[in-house]
């Protein structure tokens, strides 16, 4: 399916725009005040909040990404990060997190833009598009080690399917950074000094493929539309995906549902941290450890795919498919707990990667069984199904490979969005 271009992201960020004042939110009703917010998001509820119609209007999440530790040391410098939306909205927020941080950290300027060039996007912004972004009233707002921040919501009506450009000054000392580490999109770092409210970007003369302290951007949207979380490993993080192309499969299936009536609409945030792991910590903290921060937490949150376990099984941690089942067990009940669906997805096939074995082959086989058969999610996906080669069951089809026989590349992504059947993703609870 080819991405939408600018005109289309444009009509369809007017129509929700519409939609969103017929619900009941104009540009001149007040923004939420920002004790309200944190209230509204953790009161989500799931499926509660969920497709029952209705007037007025939820706050969604329309882009986020896991926090984890992210390498280096900035130095007075500001990061634009280039970031995608999914649904359009009003009143977007930005959160920033200081989750993995050792100091206190001072976020002592941070705006929200529009690329020039929506197609080619890079640093500079087009004129009059960057929006300061306060906090409780204040251009500054101080995040202690383990926390993050919600930003005052932006009077600005934001495009669906867009890229946006968050810029980020800290002050001071930082500590160790939390971000995110496989962007997949190009990241710009400036000289020392604060230039975020610049439209130009000559002062950003570095680049790098990390977020940094930026992990979610939620807006008003019409209260038909949830936001759906997909928690993953380097197959959701869209590890390989063509850089700054937005191919991951999330993005690709936020294209598809881009184009559904409002009933099957979500903002949908990618929860992948490549190399992670459901039973230990290893690149980011297990997904158990991080299942209430990273979805639970959201706003709005209706449904959460999950994909993970490879690396576990992969790496020894998982002998048995009786281990993961019981990982399993526990994200089920903990979703459940919340009123949230939960639809598992089954493991890709990766007979030839730097980690196989038959016996590891055997316990993915067993899991992906239990997935299938148990009833135990509210849904199933199978991917497995959609990337594996027909002539060898055990391998990744080879045109959906990008060579390590573990990783999809953009065709296998697309596979995997085309793949998932839309209604499963819309079970009220």
């Amino acid at each position: 399916m080819p991405r939408t271009g600018p005109a289309l992201r444009r009509t369809l960020a007017l129509a929700l725009t519409a939609a969103t004042a017929v619900a009941g939110v104009s540009a001149a009703a007040p923004p939420a005040t920002p004790e309200a917010a944190p209230a509204q998001a953790a009161g989500h509820g799931g499926g509660g909040g969920g497709h029952g119609g209705g007037g007025g209007a939820d706050q969604v999440v329309t882009w986020g990404a896991s926090a984890d530790t992210v390498p280096g040391s900035l130095d007075d410098q500001t990061v634009r990060n280039l970031v995608h939306t999914s649904i359009g909205g009003r009143n977007v927020r930005v959160e920033v997190s200081n989750a993995f941080g050792t100091e206190p950290v001072t976020f002592d300027s941070v705006y929200a833009g529009i690329p020039a060039d929506e197609d080619d996007p890079a640093a500079d912004l087009a004129p009059g598009s960057n929006h300061e972004v306060t906090f409780s009233g204040s251009s500054s707002v101080t995040v202690p080690p383990g926390a993050q921040a919600l930003s005052d919501p932006v009077d600005w009506d934001v495009p669906a399917d867009t890229t946006l450009a968050v810029s980020v000054h800290a002050a001071g000392e930082q500590g160790a950074l939390t971000g995110h580490n496989l962007a997949m999109s190009t990241t710009y770092v400036s000289e020392p000094g604060d230039v975020a409210a610049d439209e130009s970007g000559d002062a950003y003369t570095q680049t790098e493929e990390h977020w940094y302290w930026v992990t979610g951007l939620v807006v008003d949207a019409p209260r038909q539309v949830d936001t759906l979380a997909l928690l993953g490993d380097s197959i959701t993080d869209g590890h390989s995906s063509t850089v700054d192309a937005n191919h991951r499969w999330p993005d690709l299936l936020a294209d598809r549902l881009a184009e559904e009536p409002l009933p099957h609409r979500y903002g949908v945030m990618n929860q992948g941290i490549s190399g992670n792991r459901v039973l230990v910590d290893s690149a980011g903290v297990s997904a158990q450890a991080r299942f209430d921060r990273d979805v639970l937490a959201k706003p709005d949150v209706e449904t959460v795919v999950l994909l993970e376990g490879i690396n576990d099984i992969g790496n020894g941690d998982a002998t048995s498919a009786d281990q993961l089942v019981a990982a399993y067990r526990q994200l089920i009940a903990r979703a459940h707990a919340a009123d949230v669906c939960i639809v598992g997805a089954t493991l890709t096939p990766f007979e030839g990667a730097f980690y196989y074995s038959e016996a590891k082959e055997e316990v993915r086989a067993g899991v992906n069984e239990w997935i299938r058969t148990s009833g135990e999610f509210d849904a199933v996906i199978d991917f497995d199904a959609a990337v594996r080669d027909p002539e060898n069951p055990l391998a990744m089809l080879p045109a959906y490979d990008i060579g390590d026989n573990l990783h999809p590349n953009d065709a296998g992504y697309q596979a995997m969005a085309d793949a998932v059947d839309l209604d499963v993703l819309d079970c009220d609870r």
